[in-house]
């Protein structure tokens, strides 16, 4: 994932987009605002796919993938059809560490529901907490888990959940692989790299 300074070589296919806040310079913790990083969104000025609701089409679906977290919330928009997978966007959702907790959560839970409204997924999985030796990790990860889950059933899609672990073995053909390995294939299989 490209740096918060920006993408190098000035591809245009790479977006970062501040919302309700601006990016860099130091702000105080009342006036700092939820950033949505968008590291990969079409060029070509095309809108994703007017994909239609659950159930009234085959024809083709949008699925968003989300890893949850409190600082650091990343997301995958992908539109599958046949045995074709192609990214609509990849990002990051992040707020700001001196940010009250119920102030951090309304910014997070505003960035999802504007990526659902715009690329109206059919389906949204959401990566489970399984394991953290880091008892504060894991409930502010449970906390930004349980509000992904909850918008996703809000807005009528269909809501899965997996294991890191499963992530890998489907991607790489084995739980255990390493970061750089499920990276590769994505790219691969994506055509990002």
């Amino acid at each position: 994932m490209q740096g918060e300074s920006g993408p190098s070589g000035g591809d245009d296919a790479f977006i970062y987009r501040a919302t309700r806040g601006a990016l860099g310079g130091s702000t105080t913790a009342t006036t700092e605002a939820a950033r949505l990083v968008r590291v990969f969104a079409p060029s070509d000025g095309n809108q994703p796919p007017s994909a239609p609701r659950p159930g009234t089409s085959l024809a083709g679906a949008v699925v968003m993938g989300i890893d949850p977290g409190l600082t650091r919330c990343g997301y995958a928009v992908l539109y599958a059809q046949g045995n074709t997978v192609r990214a609509l966007a990849l990002g990051v959702i992040r707020t700001p560490t001196t940010a009250a907790l119920p102030h951090r959560l309304a910014e997070l839970k505003g960035e999802l529901v504007s990526l659902l409204q715009q690329y109206r997924p059919h389906a949204v999985a959401v990566e489970q907490v399984f394991f953290q030796t880091n008892v504060r990790t894991a409930m502010s990860v449970g906390q930004a888990s349980g509000l992904a889950l909850a918008e996703a059933a809000a807005f009528g899609c269909d809501v899965v959940q997996f294991t890191p672990n499963q992530v890998k073995d489907s991607v790489a053909g084995w739980g255990g692989a390493p970061k750089e390995q499920v990276q590769k294939m994505v790219q691969a299989r994506l055509g990002l790299a």
